[in-house]
């Protein structure tokens, strides 16, 4: 994946939602920026899965079904409260960047994201 300067992999998990979205690879997308949160539309459409997270960890790669958008979570958000990681609203978690995703803060809104197998 390459955001903007910044090029990482993520390893995705073995869920329905994971899965769609591998299928529907390389996205290409400018970045959204919500705080320490970057996430772009995709075209894939996933209902919310019974196992979303309210919170998510440092590093999660997520779907957001209410804006079938792909999320990477380098931090706090908006909606975080304390020391969590929130999503607007419950995200299905479909991997996890590999390394430091601290390094995603270096990516300003509408940097191009590519997003395609390794």
């Amino acid at each position: 994946m390459t955001a903007g300067s910044v090029s990482f992999t993520a390893t995705f998990n073995d869920s329905e939602t994971a899965n769609r979205l591998w299928d529907a690879l390389p996205l290409r997308a400018g970045a959204s920026v919500w705080g320490d949160e970057i996430y772009f539309g995709t075209p894939v459409s996933v209902p919310e899965a019974p196992d979303a997270q309210a919170s998510v960890e440092l590093g999660a790669v997520a779907y957001w079904p209410p804006g079938q958008a792909l999320c990477f979570f380098f931090g706090p958000t908006p909606a975080s409260r304390g020391g969590d990681i929130r999503p607007a609203s419950p995200a299905n978690v479909l991997g996890h960047i590999e390394g430091d995703p601290r390094r995603l803060k270096a990516v300003p809104p509408g940097a191009p994201i590519v997003v395609e197998k390794g």
